[in-house]
């Protein structure tokens, strides 16, 4: 695989790469936010937009389980074991690989949701299937670019907040073709996928004019690299304990996030709000901006020790939001589309730092040489495995709850018991403290390759 390339390095990408690598901070830290923040944006016009549809008069199914659930359940399963590949290929993936493999992975996503509106029956859940397969990766390589920055926290931050906002936005394209434009149920996903192809391809050529972290930025923020099989065993001997802390409630906010993106639709009927217009953009767009504004603002933390105290501040104050708004709903006290924007923002505010901020901090902080990536596609893994099998135990084992009470219950669980978690693994990582320079060369010092 390829190997780390020198820090400050721009790589031989042109003009605008050079132009980058003498702009100011601010500069950079538009220009990077804004470019991830669009790339993402519009891989999940590939992802998303088939959740917009009910699927309700589908009849080549039997059994307890719905047609949507089956449909979510096939992409689920191919997006989790993208995540698993991610682990090692994410983590290998040298810079000047980056731009060729998010390119073949959304056009290969693209062909599964052709083949989606194309297929007869159950053959249209191997393509869903497929769509999910090269999707779970895109995430890695976006982050690869960003991470061991001085101003990583706000670049995350951005590109985080694009996966929050699209989703509700790609749903609205997708009902808006189905409604005024007379499009199926089956061919709405590639259509929309169709029309945001050309702007996923200059995004994605844009962020990959960025230059390498600088020598300053590898000394304040740790030196990031890509890790061989030994370096990730190794990372995991040294903060298994804290990891597996991270990783359960990581596991419960996927799964709930999860079952809240792709039922929105039918918790919005429950609510009495499905007819509502732009619904997903109304509720999701405030959840993007205060998430963002929130989490981007351990920008001005420099240090990581800090940082790190105020990301699990912000993530335990996420979820007792989640707990504390749904309280609300039930007294009586809220409406239905502010709980749906307190619960967006309260599971947002804890899972967000995961895919950002949080691993990168504790790297920082721990001063062990490796990548954010490789933790997070962890993380990710697993996370996505519990909301396949979340979705599998409503449908199969709680037959007679609807959706709403489901989640409901499942808001209360994780605000508390989450919390809770979060406030342990804190604990853990403050107490095992720096080891980097202590331990020397044991984690995440070779390069694949090398």
């Amino acid at each position: 695989m390829g190997a780390a390339m020198e820090p400050g390095s721009a790589t031989r990408r042109g003009a605008l790469t050079r132009w980058l690598s003498g702009a100011s901070a601010p500069v950079f830290s538009v220009y990077a936010g804004t470019v991830a923040f669009a790339t993402y944006f519009c891989m999940y016009a590939f992802r998303k937009p088939f959740a917009a549809a009910s699927y309700e008069d589908v009849d080549f199914l039997t059994g307890d389980l719905t047609a949507k659930t089956a449909f979510v359940l096939s992409q689920l399963i191919g997006y989790t074991l993208s995540k698993f590949a991610g682990i090692r290929i994410c983590s290998e993936i040298g810079p000047d690989r980056r731009l060729r493999w998010n390119l073949g992975l959304i056009g290969a996503a693209f062909a599964a949701l052709v083949l989606f509106a194309w297929l007869p029956g159950p053959w249209k859940l191997l393509a869903i299937f497929a769509n999910g397969l090269p999707l779970g990766m895109v995430w890695g390589l976006c982050v690869s670019y960003l991470e061991g920055r001085r101003t990583s926290d706000f670049i995350l931050v951005a590109l985080s907040c694009s996966f929050i906002v699209s989703s509700g936005v790609v749903k609205d394209v997708g009902r808006w073709l189905m409604s005024s434009h007379g499009v199926g149920e089956f061919a709405m996903p590639a259509l929309t996928g169709l029309l945001f192809l050309p702007a996923f391809a200059l995004f994605a050529w844009l962020l990959h004019q960025l230059p390498q972290p600088t020598h300053e930025e590898a000394e304040l923020r740790t030196k990031r690299v890509p890790m061989g099989r030994e370096d990730r065993l190794a990372f995991l001997r040294t903060f298994l304990p804290g990891l597996v802390m991270l990783i359960v409630v990581y596991l419960m906010l996927t799964a709930f996030r999860d079952y809240r993106d792709n039922y929105g639709i039918d918790l919005f009927r429950e609510l009495g709000q499905a007819g509502t217009a732009a619904v997903f953009t109304r509720s999701e767009v405030p959840v993007g901006i205060g998430v963002m504004v929130c989490v981007a603002a351990l920008t001005w933390i420099r240090d990581n020790r800090n940082g790190l105290i105020a990301a699990f501040v912000l993530m335990i104050t996420g979820l007792l939001t989640l707990a504390g708004s749904t309280w609300l709903l039930r007294e009586g006290a809220i409406g239905p589309i502010a709980w749906m924007v307190a619960t967006g923002f309260g599971s947002y505010l804890a899972y967000v730092p995961y895919n950002s901020v949080l691993f990168d901090r504790m790297i920082g902080y721990t001063r062990v040489t490796s990548t954010a990536v490789f933790t997070i596609y962890l993380a990710d893994a697993t996370g996505y495995t519990g909301s396949v099998l979340i979705q599998l135990y409503k449908d199969l084992f709680q037959t007679q709850t609807t959706r709403l009470e489901f989640f409901l219950e499942f808001a209360v669980l994780l605000g508390l018991g989450g919390a809770l978690l979060l406030f342990a693994g804190l604990i853990y990582f403050l107490w095992r403290g720096p080891v980097g320079r202590a331990a020397g060369p044991a984690v995440g010092t070779r390069s694949p390759g090398a």
